[in-house]
């Protein structure tokens, strides 16, 4: 076996090395942003994803929905539907902080 050079087991040093490298790689789309202002109409999530409404038919229909258990989300101008919840696990909806603004732009 002479001339011959037998790999070795990584070392510790090398291991933590290429764990730290897949991290990066894995996080490297992940972008922690700052809070946007989000511009839109406040409906019930049924209204935006069932019925396809450009906004809420009234301020009472998006109320009495959120207040039976639909969902509030924000209808852009654009068409995007921003479905705000909490940061917490297990997350929640946020209709109490939406209801104010509940069939208004």
């Amino acid at each position: 076996m002479k001339g011959r050079r037998l790999l070795k087991t990584p070392s510790v040093t090398a291991k933590f090395f290429l764990l730290l490298v897949l991290i990066a790689v894995g996080l490297d789309g992940v972008a922690i942003s700052a809070p946007v202002t989000v511009k839109g109409y406040v409906l019930d999530s049924a209204c935006a994803f069932t019925k396809g409404l450009e906004k809420p038919i009234s301020r009472e229909c998006a109320t009495s929905c959120a207040n039976a258990g639909s969902q509030l989300v924000i209808l852009a101008d654009d068409g995007t539907i921003y479905w705000p919840i909490a940061g917490t696990t297990p997350s929640s909806g946020q209709n109490p902080r939406l209801l104010p603004f509940a069939g208004r732009k």
